[in-house]
């Protein structure tokens, strides 16, 4: 039973290797197999990876196209913006720089015409005060320089323009100079005068002295009546009376034609009747240029006009008499007048104009 149970088991021992052999091999086909599908599989899921990714590169290739393209289009338009931007900002620049230039030439132009307005209201003022001043020397009034003044310091305060400020001082102390000035009557001067000029026909010259005197002399000798003569005596024949009279004449006659006094100025004796005239037209010229210099506020002509008219009369008429010394006190109170019948000038206001005109 051993022997006859040992073949079978060596077949079987030989069978198996056999069975495993075939068992392998299917396992190695299996593995191969599910090797190749794996890898099949692999190269599929790969493949369609593949095609994903280049669809996926593709599809970015052309969204990054599309967007080299879009960036493109947006730089081309910002280029445009940025060269339409610079083509307004260089207009705007001329624009600007035609509004500062206009800015500045009407700025220009307002100054010049606030120039042209100060210089009008300079001119103005100056004008007025000069006619002013004319019309005060012409009226003996202070009141047109006080009204033109006051005037003219309210136009400049209208103005308020800094650079008129030293004009407005100068008016403030014009003011007052001529608010303290006092008034000479001028009109009682130039009627005294008037009644000069008419009496100096009446004026007694130094060499008419001795001639009115004997002239009056005969006059009371001949006014005399006869009863008031000393009777003849009365043995006293008549050709002795005829004597003794002539004798009383020729004896008051000498008298007359000598006498002795102080000559201080010679010339003055020896003035002919002619030359009296015209010494006494001389001194009606004198005394009516010094009227019109007071008329026309010409000081200084007048106050040398008066002055010779003084020394005339104090040379060629007689001091003596009561008409001479009437004229020279009249001459005398008329030169006094002269020192104060000044007007009061504008010379400082008209000088501030003057600089407010030069600094323009």
């Amino acid at each position: 039973m051993s022997a006859a149970s040992h073949p079978p088991t060596a077949r079987h021992a030989d069978t198996v290797p056999a069975h495993r052999g075939s068992q392998g091999g299917k396992a190695l086909l299996y593995a191969v197999g599910t090797v190749a599908v794996v890898a099949l599989a692999a190269s599929g899921l790969l493949w369609q990876k593949l095609s994903t990714i280049q669809e996926t590169l593709a599809r970015q290739s052309q969204d990054a196209s599309a967007q080299a393209i879009e960036a493109r289009t947006i730089a081309r338009q910002a280029q445009e913006q940025v060269t339409e931007a610079s083509a307004r900002l260089t207009v705007q620049e001329t624009r600007v720089s035609e509004v500062a230039l206009q800015r500045s030439q009407l700025e220009e132009l307002m100054q010049s015409l606030s120039r042209s307005r100060d210089e009008n209201l300079v001119v103005d003022i100056e004008s007025s005060l000069r006619l002013a001043q004319q019309q005060a020397q012409l009226t003996g009034s202070l009141e047109p320089l006080i009204a033109a003044l006051k005037s003219a310091q309210q136009r400049i305060e209208r103005a308020a323009q800094p650079r008129l400020a030293p004009v407005q001082r100068a008016i403030t102390r014009d003011l007052e100079r001529i608010a303290s000035a006092s008034v000479a009557d001028t009109a009682g001067l130039l009627g005294r005068l008037d009644d000069l000029v008419r009496q100096v026909d009446d004026l007694p010259l130094q060499n008419a002295v001795a001639q009115a005197a004997a002239t009056r002399r005969m006059n009371a000798r001949g006014a005399m009546p006869p009863s008031s003569e000393a009777p003849a005596p009365a043995d006293q024949t008549w050709w002795q009376a005829l004597l003794q009279r002539s004798w009383e004449v020729v004896r008051d006659e000498a008298r007359d034609l000598v006498r002795v006094s102080r000559i201080d100025q010679p010339e003055a004796i020896l003035v002919s009747p002619d030359q009296a005239f015209f010494l006494r037209e001389n001194l009606k010229l004198k005394l009516l240029n010094a009227r019109l210099g007071l008329l026309a506020r010409q000081s200084e002509s007048a106050r040398a006009d008066l002055a010779a008219a003084s020394a005339a009369l104090n040379k060629y008429f007689d001091p003596a008499s009561r008409r001479t010394q009437s004229a020279a006190t009249v001459l005398q109170q008329a030169q006094a007048h002269m020192k104060t019948a000044e007007q009061p000038r504008l010379d400082e206001t008209l000088s501030a104009l003057a600089t407010a005109a030069a600094g323009r």
